[in-house]
């Protein structure tokens, strides 16, 4: 069940679950702030630890609030499009032949039929995007296997809204936000390492900070950098404390 705490003018979701620390996230693109607390949490425990908080929200606030924001794309000619962090300009040719897309050092071509709707457009660029990621995913789920000694037994390509990547430490399964396609790869490589870090140790404590610094000690600059950037038409990423 969710309750809502008010705080002056600022509306905070509470949810109860079984967790061992409190998660105070606010998510883009307005500021929109919840927090899970362990199910024996009151209330009233909930509303100290956020007010203890409100300086944290503010700044956090203020930042998705400044942060750029893409702006829709229409797949036309010479739109800018991202690929690994890097700037491209599209070329859009029409022919009676099988749509697809090419790329090569200054430029990512799309093909389509005459008279191919945006949406389709969007549609086949979206499906080139995910190849991209298909190749760039598997060698560093298994060099990472290696190193932090546990097993992936899947992955899944997904459009989320509020999150960069998720796991699922029963099954052993890993999720990555398509749009990670658009950040430079050591972004990507900082998300699969975090998620198959939860393999290890599900919530965000101490051990799984441990482990992030003994792995990847320098998370929390690929963290802030992916946070910094500029974020899709649609919001993607959260901010957590």
């Amino acid at each position: 069940m969710t309750e809502t705490i008010q705080i002056g003018e600022l509306a905070i979701e509470v949810t109860r679950k079984s967790v061992k620390n409190v998660h105070l996230t606010v998510h883009p693109p307005q500021g929109h702030v919840t927090l899970v607390a362990p199910t024996a949490t009151r209330l009233e425990v909930a509303r100290a630890y956020a007010i203890s908080k409100l300086g944290w929200i503010r700044d956090q606030q203020a930042k998705l609030q400044a942060q750029a924001r893409e702006t829709p794309r229409q797949f036309v000619e010479r739109e800018t499009h991202y690929l690994w962090g890097r700037r491209y300009l599209l070329t859009v040719i029409e022919k009676d032949a099988k749509p697809r897309v090419k790329l090569d050092h200054r430029q990512i071509t799309l093909i389509v039929r005459p008279g191919t709707p945006q949406e389709k457009r969007e549609e086949v660029m979206q499906g080139w995007s995910r190849t991209q990621l298909h190749a760039a995913v598997p060698p560093l789920i298994k060099k990472w296997e290696a190193r932090l000694g546990v097993k992936v037994s899947g992955y899944f390509l997904q459009r989320m809204k509020t999150k960069w990547g998720g796991c699922n430490p029963r099954v052993g399964t890993i999720r990555l936000n398509t749009e990670l396609a658009k950040k430079p790869r050591d972004l990507l490589e900082y998300i699969i390492v975090h998620e198959m870090a939860h393999l290890i140790e599900p919530t965000h404590s101490q051990r799984f900070t441990a482990l992030l610094d003994e792995h990847y000690p320098t998370w929390r600059e690929a963290r802030a950098e992916l946070n910094e950037l500029p974020l899709a038409a649609e919001p993607w990423g959260e901010v957590r404390v």
